[in-house]
């Protein structure tokens, strides 16, 4: 058979700085906003022209965190608890023979800012650091299907979590004026419920953490509802 390399044309700088709580489909949360940076080969405005016509886009990229693990036959989609297995080719799974991931995206603008070329997007699900391999416009008459069926994931998930924030987390929001949707991107990230599908299943509190932008949130889950306890600087 014949193989193939490909050069990224890019990296996306994500608000994500780990796998754990990113949304596991793109436009979840609108408010997480990033930047694609072009690689050298491509850091020239010619190759977005025309591009700010199209509102939304499709990024294909790399798995590049879980590449070197091979990939898996069959998979425990997190929509179906991490229980039932379902062949790789039917889920969306980072486990895959090419570790090839699609996400469509909205456009927001396009910069040019001392000698590096970006698109500036939105409701994204990438990793910070994730390799881009190409870009497609989104055109709506052909690419949406309102008639499509889409076996166990036909609808958009819902998880009925609720957010609040201690009196800490809303002073370091509130003192920080550098993003200034961090608290409804925070709340949207946690409503998205990205614990461990086992996890889910237990009724005792729990508390987690993780790094959005440069920060280190901790918060504790009881039954359906989260609280943000911490907001810190890296």
């Amino acid at each position: 058979m014949d193989s193939y390399q490909i050069e990224p044309i890019g990296h996306i700088s994500s608000p994500y700085k780990q796998k754990f709580a990113i949304p596991r489909q793109p436009r979840l949360v609108p408010q997480a906003k990033a930047k694609l940076l072009f690689c050298q080969n491509f850091n020239r405005e010619e190759f977005v022209r025309g591009i700010d016509e199209f509102t939304h886009l499709w990024l294909l990229f790399r798995f590049h965190e879980t590449a070197d693990k091979g990939y898996s036959a069959l998979v425990r989609p997190p929509r179906l608890g991490g229980n039932e297995k379902k062949g790789v080719f039917a889920t969306r799974a980072t486990f895959r023979p090419n570790g090839i991931g699609m996400s469509a995206v909205k456009l927001e603008g396009i910069e040019y800012k001392n000698g590096q070329l970006a698109l500036l997007l939105s409701g994204i699900d990438l990793l910070d650091g994730t390799p881009i391999v190409d870009i497609k416009p989104y055109l709506p008459y052909s690419d949406a299907m309102p008639d499509a069926s889409a076996g166990f994931a036909d609808t958009r998930p819902e998880t009925h979590m609720t957010v609040s924030f201690s009196e800490q987390a809303d002073e370091f929001i509130a003192a920080q004026t550098t993003y200034p949707e961090l608290r409804d991107f925070i709340a949207n990230v946690l409503k998205q419920d990205p614990r461990p599908a086992y996890k889910k299943q237990k009724q005792e509190t729990q508390f987690y953490g993780m790094t959005l932008f440069d920060f280190n949130i901790r918060w504790q889950v009881d039954e359906s509802h989260n609280q943000v306890i911490e907001i810190t600087k890296q």
